[in-house]
Formats: C-alpha cells, sequence, structure tokens
C-alpha cells in the first residue's frame, strides 16, 4: 500500500473565498479511526457543493476534503469488524462534513459507519446510488408506510433531474407507479420520460399556489426535493389522505404554510433523513436496492467523471446546473 494518496483538498484563503485542487498526502493525516478503506468510486452530491464553497453549515474547519459518499475495499480494521478485502459503502454520518470525505483515494473512519455491499450490487452500482439513491429509498418507503398505492393518483416528484429525484422516478416506475416530474428544466423531458416519468411539468407553476389556503387537489402523493413553498404547494395539492416526503432544501428551508391541508385534506408531511439513519436500516435499504428497488439501466444514469474533473463538475451543481448523478472513478 502506498503511503500516499490523491484527494480533493478545499483551502481558504484570506479573502474567505474557497479554492479547490487535487493534491497528494499522507496515509497518516487521516483522522485516527480504526477502518482504513481504498476508495474505488464515490459519488458528487449537493451537500458536497457546498462543502467546496465554504458552507459552514455543512463544514467547519478547512482545509478540507467533501465527500458524503464511498464504496470501496478494507484495508484494515483494528476493531475486527471488517476484515481486509471487504467491499463496503459509506455514506453519511459525518463523512465528507468534518471528517476527510469520500473524494479522495482513501478513507478512515469509525467501523459503525460503513455497511457491507450487497452480493447482487457492484461498488460501481453503489456510487451510481450513492447517498441519492438510499434517499430516493426511503422516500418512497415513508410513502408506502404511511398507504400510498398506485391507484392513488400521480406522484409528483420535485427537483426532478437531480439525483434523488431522476432516482425515485426510476424506482416509482419500477413499482407500478404513474410520476409526474416537476423540474425547471424542461429541456431534459425526453430523459425523464425515459427515467418512468408519466408526465413532466414546469415546477414554476408550483408557484400560483403559494398564496392559495388550499389548492385543486392534483396528486396522490409526492417527494420534495428543493424545500421552501415549492414543498407546501405540494401539500396543499395533493388528494385526500395524500403523504408528502420531505428530503431537501435546495430551493429553501422555509415556507408559508398553514393546517388547513392537514385538517380539510387529512394530508401527512413525512420526513425524510438519510445522514443519521441506524446503521441497520442503511443495510436493509441497500439490500433494497440490490434487489427489489434496483433500477433497470442503472449504469446509464450516471457520467462518470475523475477525481480531476470533481472541482467544474461541483461548481456546475452549487450553480444549479447539475443533471442526473455524476460518478467519481479513482
Amino acid at each position: 500500500m502506498a503511503n500516499t494518496f490523491r484527494a480533493l483538498w478545499v483551502v481558504e484563503n484570506d479573502s474567505s473565498h474557497y479554492e479547490q485542487s487535487i493534491v497528494e498526502r499522507n496515509i497518516g493525516d487521516l483522522p485516527e479511526h480504526p477502518l482504513l478503506i481504498k476508495v474505488s468510486y464515490s459519488s458528487l452530491n449537493y451537500k458536497d457543493a457546498l462543502s467546496a464553497h465554504g458552507h459552514k453549515g455543512v463544514t467547519r474547519q478547512y482545509p478540507h476534503t467533501p465527500g458524503i459518499d464511498a464504496a470501496g475495499t478494507v484495508v484494515s480494521d483494528s476493531s475486527d469488524t471488517f476484515q481486509p478485502g471487504d467491499k463496503v459503502i459509506v455514506t453519511g454520518y459525518d463523512l465528507g462534513m468534518n471528517t476527510a470525505g469520500g473524494l479522495a483515494e482513501y478513507i478512515r473512519i469509525p467501523a459503525t459507519w460503513a455497511v457491507p455491499c450487497p452480493d447482487s450490487m457492484t461498488l460501481r452500482e453503489s456510487m451510481i446510488y450513492g447517498t441519492a439513491g438510499l434517499t430516493a429509498a426511503l422516500c418512497i418507503n415513508k410513502l408506502l408506510q404511511a398507504g400510498a398505492q398506485p391507484e392513488d393518483g400521480d406522484v409528483a416528484v420535485t427537483g426532478a433531474t437531480g439525483g434523488v429525484g431522476s432516482l425515485a422516478i426510476a424506482i416509482l416506475a419500477r413499482l407500478g407507479f404513474s410520476v409526474a416530474a416537476l423540474t425547471g428544466k424542461l429541456e431534459a423531458a425526453e430523459r425523464l420520460t425515459g427515467l418512468g416519468a408519466t408526465k413532466v411539468i414546469d415546477r414554476n407553476s408550483l408557484d400560483e399556489l403559494t398564496d392559495k389556503a388550499l389548492a385543486k387537489p392534483q396528486w396522490g402523493h409526492a417527494i420534495d426535493c428543493l424545500g421552501g413553498d415549492y414543498l407546501f404547494s405540494l401539500v396543499k395539492s395533493l388528494n385526500y389522505g395524500g403523504s408528502v416526503a420531505a428530503c431537501g432544501l435546495a430551493s429553501a428551508p422555509d415556507f408559508k404554510g398553514s393546517v388547513i391541508p392537514f385538517i380539510l385534506r387529512n394530508v401527512n408531511l413525512l420526513g425524510v433523513d438519510s445522514v443519521e439513519l441506524p446503521l441497520e436500516v442503511k443495510a436493509g435499504i441497500w439490500e433494497q436496492l440490490s434487489q427489489d428497488y434496483k433500477v433497470e439501466k442503472l449504469g446509464s444514469m450516471a457520467e462518470e467523471i475523475s477525481l480531476e474533473q470533481v472541482p467544474q463538475y461541483l461548481d456546475q451543481i452549487h450553480n444549479g446546473h447539475a443533471l442526473g448523478r455524476y460518478l467519481v472513478k479513482m
């Protein structure tokens, strides 16, 4: 094993500007945790873009290596949880936030952050899913637990061209649901229908509902990746008894709302977290993604890039120009 490795390195300069570059680091500089992993693949997420651009709500101290996702092979584990050569997946917890993350050739983490890669899934496939796929599956499970059925009507998905939205559409279609993809990128309509969406709708149509206490019922259920008034516009336009699974805040963290839809329409607003989820729950979701939720043509859903290309693509994500999934091959 080499003593040095390549990693994305984000530095804060004197003018509070954040610069990204690929550097050589020493294995000994990694945190003193028991599990050392050689990373085969990572993926890019909105949270990585925030960390790379100095968002102190994500990462407090710099220099830093972002990357909330990683999949690779165990090199060593002093906790004896894993054996050298084991294939593992790491998402969430503090990886890539304040602990050196997966946009590097090696990570060292607590063994309680990793789950075995399912036998029926490759490391590459696991990072096409990544946190986005894990979150999409959690949203769908929340809807199913609340009683969602295909005959209830369209499931609206906001942020449809992003990672969570794209994978949610594909999984919902596999399960027999009719999906309405709401997006600000109507030029991607053909791609969205190829994933399984039955309708592609301009998300700006939700703006017309912001000042209404209640709107015409349109959706059986919904998955929201944006937050803000988009989220509550979905809540107030659900069919009776419908549910929204909320997992993102790319638009805003707050919204203008009232209790009226909950009282008059008997609807549910369901929160979804993928970061601090118990390890056994994460392991179960990965098994679902490898079997019942496995997306056909998964390989075509991601653009594969190198570590050297990561700064360019993180800038695109930060500026709202992301499309689908970006898979980083080490």
